[in-house]
């Protein structure tokens, strides 16, 4: 009998002054090795670093090649430091560049068929801008890498799933970025995404207004009348695939409990879609980027400066980003 296959998980260190390297650490101490091959692309000097405040660890194998990796082990694909300067809690280009090159490096063996998944630890925009890259997050960067012409933020914790129309767009600028074209792209990869990746037949999906109310009729803003609703209708009159409504009055949608009738919400911008997730999730939700090449999960949570280096983070989310990761790789 043919051994099963086990995936291999590429994973990003993140930026080395915040909480990355510390969940990870946590998270790949309690997961069963015999089900994944996780990689951390780091400089060996991280590791050990931070190997040095925390416990419990895992057990390494340190490697230059990729191709050398051990199952049963938690495998670090070691990366040049120059002597790095780690300083937990302070932003600096240095950590901003070691985190991108280690992005870089994971997506690599992505597209090279050297690892099944990538899951990406947090990174500081500001770090990676101080570093000369001109990114606004690791999304965009991750379209762009891989030659992705539309992809979907999604945030995902067991049955509740929310997409975002606009990810990393200022507020001021949400509602000229909106278009039927827009909306009509992101419904078909949130779709795709639910039938293919999750396994959902017929799936249901939830858009929300833009406007306060959904726009009350028009009276607090013109979007939901002129492009959201028409672009819903047209969407549903002319497939039959998945089952689509709205658009649904924001405040009110997530209080009646209507994400539970659905299996995906489409949100049109980051924090209209993120705030509820995030309080409905209970810090377990999971970042997955929807129409790349490759499978990209993420925890759904930033760099926590002001507590990096004390211990004390949850690695839960990262947790059920890795095991999210090693889920969809076996499909």
């Amino acid at each position: 009998m043919l051994k099963k296959r086990i995936p291999n998980i590429a994973i990003s260190i993140g930026d080395f002054n915040g909480i990355g390297p510390e969940i990870i650490l946590k998270s790949l101490s309690e997961i069963d090795l015999k089900k994944s091959i996780p990689v951390i692309i780091a400089p060996k000097t991280i590791i050990e670093y931070y190997c040095e405040l925390f416990s419990p660890q895992p057990e390494f194998h340190f490697i230059t090649d990729p191709e050398n990796k051990k199952e049963g082990k938690v495998n670090v694909l070691h990366l040049k430091d120059d002597q790095l300067k780690i300083t937990p809690g302070i932003q600096s280009a240095e950590s901003g560049k070691a985190a991108m090159l280690s992005i870089e490096k994971s997506i690599d063996l992505c597209l090279m068929k050297r690892a099944d998944a990538m899951v990406t630890a947090p990174i500081s925009k500001e770090a990676v801008n101080l570093a000369g890259y001109d990114i606004p997050g690791h999304t965009e960067f991750l379209a762009a890498q891989t030659n992705a012409e539309h992809v979907l933020m999604m945030l995902v914790n067991d049955n509740l799933r929310v997409a975002l129309v606009t990810a990393h767009v200022p507020i001021k600028e949400v509602a000229d970025h909106i278009s039927a074209n827009l909306i009509k792209t992101k419904v078909q990869i949130l779709a795709d995404s639910l039938r293919n990746d999750f396994g959902i037949e017929r799936p249901k999906i939830a858009v929300l207004g833009l406007n306060p109310h959904a726009g009350d009729g028009g009276v607090i803003g013109m979007e939901e009348i002129e492009i959201i609703d028409p672009v819903i209708k047209e969407i549903r009159g002319t497939q039959n695939q998945f089952a689509i409504h709205g658009p649904f009055p924001a405040d009110g949608f997530f209080g009646r409990k209507l994400h539970t009738k659905h299996d995906a919400i489409l949100a049109m911008y980051h924090d209209q879609g993120l705030a509820p997730f995030k309080l409905l999730s209970f810090g377990k939700g999971v970042n997955f980027t929807a129409g790349l090449p490759i499978i990209r999960t993420s925890p759904d949570h930033g760099t926590a400066f002001d507590i990096a280096g004390k211990g004390i983070a949850d690695p839960s989310s990262f947790k059920e980003a890795y095991n999210l990761a090693v889920k969809l790789a076996k499909k």
